[in-house]
């Protein structure tokens, strides 16, 4: 093989190596992802609510909407 094989070889290997390295990243950050969501959800009006009843109060929607700011305000904060 001359120079110029050896160089389209290298070439066309980087490229695969690129692809399948992209692939997997791509697989495993989704995984984890996912992961992450299923262990900490996100907290919805609805679990405020909830957690209001549990506690014997119903809420009014402007404590709703207060506590779901102050929720966003954190962790903007972070």
């Amino acid at each position: 093989m001359d120079l110029g094989g050896w160089i389209g070889l290298v070439i066309g290997l980087s490229i695969v190596c690129l692809l399948i390295g992209a692939a997997l990243s791509f697989f495993f950050t989704k995984r984890m992802f996912e992961k992450q969501i299923k262990e900490n959800p996100p907290i919805t009006e609805k679990m405020i609510r909830a957690m209001f009843l549990q506690m014997g109060r119903k809420p009014s929607e402007a404590q709703i909407k207060a506590i779901m700011r102050s929720m966003q305000k954190a962790k903007n904060q972070k």
